[in-house]
């Protein structure tokens, strides 16, 4: 993390959510995984969407994946985001089966495609806060 003020909004932690975020700080990725069909989902919630149970245990995952689908941001979505264009929103499916939207940190984001694998590594923006972000890994 650098010293400069991170200006970007930052996400709002809740209880539903503060296990993932503690576990982002410490650089791995959890999500939760249903006790009763083992089945894991993203975004956070307090019953299963694959069979309503509310049995549910945050668990590691391999942070790998693929491009399910993206975006390349040419205009920032706000003046925070100006020093970032152009920039990649994407939706990610992880290798254990959710999507995530997220980032996709390139040095050229014309080189970035549908299908190509990705990695997860991790920002700190602040003290409290570090952001899962996504990189292509070839190979």
């Amino acid at each position: 993390m650098s010293d400069a003020i991170y200006e970007k909004p930052l996400p709002v932690i809740d209880p539903g959510t503060k296990p993932f975020w503690d576990a982002a700080k410490e650089h791995r990725l959890s999500i939760p995984k249903c006790n009763a069909c083992g089945k894991y989902h993203f975004y956070p919630r307090e019953l299963c969407p694959h069979c309503h149970s509310d049995d549910l245990q945050w668990t590691d995952v391999s942070g790998k994946g693929e491009v399910y689908s993206y975006t390349i941001a040419r205009k920032p979505a706000g003046p925070a985001y100006a020093p970032d264009v152009p920039y990649i929103i994407a939706m990610i499916t992880l290798d254990e089966g959710p999507r995530m939207l997220t980032n996709i940190v390139a040095a050229d984001v014309e080189t970035v495609r549908i299908g190509d694998r990705v990695a997860v590594q991790f920002d700190d923006v602040t003290p409290e806060v570090t952001l899962p972000k996504f990189v292509v890994v070839k190979g």
